[in-house]
């Protein structure tokens, strides 16, 4: 048998050729049908779930591409923050912890920010990374959001800031505790210098972020089925004894009890912070299809808005009551209203139609009475 095993199925397996490997990811289970989804298809789908509306987390970079405009941002350098100042340890070493984070992110922390263009605002953002330990708040995170507003306030720009985090990390204790305050500080300088802060809370937003910078835009959107609170609804209902209501601390939840201004689906985001940037910075509101990179822009007169070309052919056709409106003083008073003032004071100027008649009369009988 060993001849078969050590040199026949060798052959048979050189000669069919080697097994390819499937990657793991290539199937994405939807939590809510229960049906797989092609990995391909939910990337373009920004993380959401076809069938079932369902909205995976999202990759930080994948959202920065998502949300500036033809996907062009400049990544900003956050500081370097000192490594495991505590000498944490628990069942694990607090830089071992670090070192497997990064290395599965492939960043120094869980914070990205990036500077660029939303709807042509400027525009700076931030995106927690929940992948990387959860997304929990330290102070490589403090350090991001202070830098990054800092980026907001000299450039003149917005600051836009997507959260995700279980909370304060607790292997850094009392200093991942500053960091509420001290990004607290950062963000009332960016309020005092007159430019926009839009917050959205994506799944999950809680403990100290929720306490801190999480809550203090001035406008909070929030995704679809996000969970959004201090503590868990496991935690509550463990300390009151009680049961909580269907849905509590989600975002239609915090919605209908005044918690947040809007829930926006992943699709729509783009647009609707790019219309609050606009509106809060005091530009002029975009054409609906110019909001889409590469579309193009939709004209007024398909919305039923009158153009200088058509306002051009509404002034040669002739009107409806023509018969009224050909009346000097007809024309004069529709000129008025419309602005037109050289046709007003040329309708003024006009002899009225109804002397020449008359006029026509008296030199008859004036000829008469003569002969």
């Amino acid at each position: 048998m060993n001849w078969l095993k050590n040199y026949v199925r060798p052959k048979i397996r050189s000669f069919l050729g080697k097994k390819r490997d499937v990657p793991e990811n290539m199937w994405i289970k939807d939590p809510v049908s229960g049906r797989m989804v092609f990995y391909k298809d939910v990337e373009a789908n920004l993380w959401v779930m076809p069938e079932s509306g369902h909205h995976m987390r999202m990759p930080a970079d994948a959202r920065l591409k998502y949300l500036f405009d033809h996907g062009e941002y400049e990544e900003i350098e956050l500081p370097d923050v000192p490594v495991d100042p505590l000498k944490f340890s628990d069942q694990k070493r607090y830089v071992d912890r670090l070192k497997a984070s990064r290395g599965k992110t492939g960043r120094k922390d869980a914070m990205l920010a990036a500077r660029g263009r939303i709807h042509e605002a400027p525009a700076v953002v931030a995106v927690q990374d929940f992948a990387f330990m959860g997304g929990s708040m330290g102070m490589a995170v403090g350090e991001a959001i202070i830098t990054a507003v800092n980026h907001a306030i000299n450039r003149r720009a917005a600051f836009v800031l997507f959260t995700a985090s279980g909370g304060a990390r607790m292997q850094e204790g009392i200093l991942s505790l500053m960091q509420m305050p001290r990004t607290t500080i950062a963000l009332t300088e960016l309020k005092e210098a007159g430019l926009p802060f839009i917050v959205v809370l994506t799944h999950p937003t809680t403990g100290g972020v929720t306490a801190s910078y999480a809550m203090l835009g001035d406008v909070h959107l929030a995704e679809p089925g996000a969970l959004i609170g201090f503590a868990g609804p496991r935690v509550i209902e463990q300390t009151i004894r009680e049961k909580l209501p269907e849905g509590f601390q989600r975002a239609e939840y915090l919605l209908e009890h005044g918690m947040v201004d809007a829930v926006v689906p992943r699709g729509e985001q783009r647009d609707v912070i790019g219309r609050l940037l606009r509106l809060f910075m005091g530009l002029p509101p975009l054409p609906a299809r110019a909001a889409k990179p590469g579309a193009a822009v939709e004209t007024d007169a398909a919305e039923g808005a009158a153009t200088p070309e058509t306002a051009q052919e509404e002034a040669a056709s002739p009107a409806e009551g023509a018969g009224e409106a050909s009346s000097p003083d007809a024309v004069a008073t529709k000129a008025a209203a419309e602005g037109d003032t050289e046709a007003s004071a040329a309708a003024e100027a006009q002899p009225p139609a109804e002397d020449a008649p008359e006029k026509a009369d008296v030199s008859t009988a004036n000829d008469k009475a003569k002969g």
